[in-house]
């Protein structure tokens, strides 16, 4: 029986492995496929916007180059720049200030006539408008005309202008040559490499647009972004135990836990630099980090199209990669297969070692309980038989008749046997005192009906004693075997295949899922058909739960390790720290091309507050949704007067409070009590589970989600508020 159970036990822990290990890298890889695919799309976000930057530059600088030739510049262009003694021209000192204004710097061969003066003042006028609003978020914005002139805004370095050289030339540029007609006939937004700066020595990244009127090239736009914040978050902010790297198709590596760039004044190459075992030791740490990059390269490289989750096999690694809209950069997340096996071993050893104490534990019960109910009463029977066949009867009173099983029953049917014994040998021996022949006789055949009386007594006990016990144990054991094989039908039925296409039908379409979700055919019924699958699921979980519980009430020890297992598999919600004012910029960023597209101005009243405990994602979730049906709800407003206004403040009840306003059509009173409600949307192409998901997603982090508005025409305001938990600092 023992070794029966630890056959049990044993192909027990291995399924547990084999299922636990399936579970958490199905679990795993779709984890890191969705941190992956959010991660791409924030760390994109300032490239797009750049990108957004130059399509509105070329777009004012190509109206404002058209008319500008029609004035009289000249007299403006005196009062504004003088040549100096070196030749150049560049801003007059005695009005000039480079905190405020474009700086120019012009070379001294261009030859100054009413055409370059009258383009210069235009690029000027358009610097001078757009370039502090793009100050905010971008380092530098510059203009390069293709006579060798120089204007940019800099409030950071006031007087670049003043201190470049007299032979200065933008020649030997890449931002300036990608911007050339030879070298970018599709007249395209071209990013370079990464470079560092050498005057603050930050590394960075250029974008440079060509402007073209009536098919001239004229001018090249370009942006300066600093990489330090995206190289930190993308070695620093990663999933346990894994990894990321950034790098450019052509070998070119951005970002990588072991690359060492504080004294590197060029960027590493993945594909030449790999072959110099010096520069890959003192770049990477060792030869061995650079062949483990380089395969990684070459295995994203040669990834099929759309492919996003790749295997290392020789290095037992999973990848999760997305290219970022604008440079084209590939971000790649790299995660150990042990970070996922080690779970399964442990679990499995947790579900093996309680396997084990419950079985010696039961063995242990088993032995006393055979000592107590079964050996000790036998015992006192095989006793009693012995003294009733030697003619000793007082003995039998003795045995335990009071019990209700089989061994009361025998015992006492022995106690009747004997005194039934008792009886008639004294009526026999009183009968026949004179007849000593006779009663020998008869003495001797009740003797031989005695033994042979008592030896089926106890050979019936006996089997009837082993036969009940036998056939208990059969019951439970069949018992335990019949639930798990129906439970392992109940699980086989289970429709987990749809799950499979499911994933599969939006893979094919992840480029325009929503308009998958909202136009397709197959897309509309798409959610629906997953409710229903999750309810067929539920239901049939809930059966499978009801036969492990029959399954535990037979076996002490299965119950133990069911417990275990649906313990270990039930996945934490992910708490971090959470600065909530980049949380809020983060959804207003997200939200940046629909606003500007709308004309939506935003507001801000933020206080500070230290970072809080709390799931980043489904708070960002709610933030996205909140400000995009804003956004949307200020359609009817005219332009100029659509406002959105962002509050954060902390309440005196303990909690952080997080309003979005908006002055868009408002919200009856009588949908005031739907507007939660799942697939309730006022808008034609809306889905009407942004809002009830949000509110979902507030309760299961400890707050509320609540809207008042006054009226039609009056405006909305969306409240969030959630518990105030500060990151606790270490002693």
């Amino acid at each position: 029986m023992g070794v029966g159970i630890g056959v049990i036990i044993a192909l027990s822990t291995l399924f547990s492995y084999l299922h636990l290990l399936r579970t958490l890298r199905g679990e795993t890889l779709v984890q890191l496929q969705q941190y992956v695919s959010e991660r791409g799309e924030r760390e994109q976000s300032i490239f797009v916007l750049a990108e957004d930057n130059h399509a509105a530059l070329r777009k004012a600088m190509e109206e404002e180059i058209r008319a500008h030739p029609q004035e009289d510049v000249s007299a403006r262009f005196e009062r504004l720049f003088v040549r100096l003694p070196d030749g150049t021209v560049r801003n007059r000192p005695e009005r000039f200030d480079g905190t405020k204004m474009v700086q120019v710097f012009i070379a001294p061969h261009v030859a100054l006539d009413d055409a370059f003066r009258a383009r210069l003042i235009a690029v000027h006028d358009v610097l001078t408008r757009y370039g502090p609003a793009f100050h905010i978020r971008f380092r530098t914005t510059f203009v390069t005309l293709p006579e060798g002139a120089l204007l940019g805004y800099l409030p950071g370095a006031p007087t670049w202008s003043q201190e470049l050289k007299a032979g200065f030339s933008t020649a030997g540029y890449e931002d300036f040559e990608i911007g050339l007609p030879q070298n970018n006939p599709q007249r395209q937004t071209r990013w370079t490499g990464i470079y560092k700066e050498p005057v603050s020595h930050k590394w960075m990244v250029s974008v440079s647009t060509p402007v073209d009127v009536d098919g001239r090239h004229v001018a090249t736009i370009g942006h300066d972004v600093l990489l330090d914040e995206l190289m930190a978050r993308t070695i620093n902010d990663h999933l346990p135990g894994a990894y990321n790297v950034l790098f450019r198709d052509d070998g070119q590596l951005i970002a990588h836990p072991a690359l060492k760039l504080e004294s590197a004044t060029s960027p590493y190459n993945i594909l030449s630099d790999t072959e110099q075992p010096d520069l890959a030791a003192s770049r990477l740490g060792a030869q061995e980090n650079a062949t483990h990059l380089r395969s990684i390269f070459e295995r994203v490289k040669n990834r099929a199209s759309g492919q996003t989750m790749l295997e290392l096999p020789e290095y037992g690694e999973y990848i999760g990669m997305t290219r970022l809209q604008g440079p084209g950069w590939n971000l790649a997340t790299v995660l150990p297969r042990s970070v996922v096996s080690q779970p399964a071993i442990l679990g499995s050893r947790y579900v093996l070692l309680l396997g084990i104490v419950s079985l010696l534990l039961e063995l242990a019960i088993m032995y006393q309980v055979l000592q107590q109910q079964i050996s000790h009463p036998l015992t006192a029977l095989i006793q009693a038989t012995d003294k009733v066949a030697a003619g000793d009867f007082t003995c039998s009173v003795s045995l335990n008749t009071a019990r209700r099983d089989e061994l009361g029953q025998l015992a006492s049917a022995f106690q009747l046997m004997a005194n039934e014994v008792q009886r008639r040998e004294e009526a026999l021996r009183q009968a026949n005192e004179g007849l000593e022949q006779r009663v020998d006789e008869r003495t001797r055949e009740l003797k031989e009906v005695h033994m042979h009386l008592v030896q089926t007594a106890r050979q019936a006990g006996m089997a009837e004693i082993a036969t009940n016990v036998l056939h208990n144990v059969g019951n439970v054991l069949n018992s335990v075997y019949t639930s798990a094989q129906v439970a392992k039908e109940r699980m086989t039925g289970m429709k987990l295949e749809h799950v499979s296409r499911v994933a599969h039908m939006l893979e094919e379409r992840r480029g325009d899922i929503q308009v998958f979700l909202t136009q397709d055919e197959r897309g509309r019924h798409l959610l629906p058909f997953m409710n229903k699958l999750g309810e067929n699921l539920l239901e049939e979980r809930q059966e499978i739960v009801s036969l492990l519980e029959d399954v535990g009430r037979y076996t002490e020890h299965i119950g133990d390790i069911v417990k275990v297992q649906q313990n270990y598999a039930r996945t934490p919600r992910l708490h971090e720290p959470v600065q909530l004012a980049e949380l809020v910029e983060d959804a207003l960023r997200i939200n940046s091309a629909g606003l500007s597209r709308h004309q939506v101005k935003v507001q801000r009243h933020m206080v500070s507050l230290p970072p809080v405990m709390s799931d980043k994602h489904k708070m960002l979730m709610i933030l996205v949704n909140l400000v995009s049906n804003a956004k949307y709800a200020m359609d009817t407003v005219a332009p100029s007067e659509r406002l959105l206004t962002v509050t954060m403040e902390q309440t005196p009840a303990n909690s952080v409070r997080i309003q979005v306003h908006d002055n868009g059509m408002g919200i009856a009173p009588e949908m005031m009590t739907r507007i939660f409600q799942y697939g309730f949307t006022t808008r034609e192409e809306g889905h009407g589970f942004g809002l009830h998901s949000s509110a979902l997603a507030a309760q299961e982090l400890g707050g509320s989600l609540t809207v008042h508005s006054d009226g039609p025409g009056q405006g909305a305001t969306f409240t969030l508020e959630l518990p105030y938990s500060p990151v606790q600092k270490p002693a």
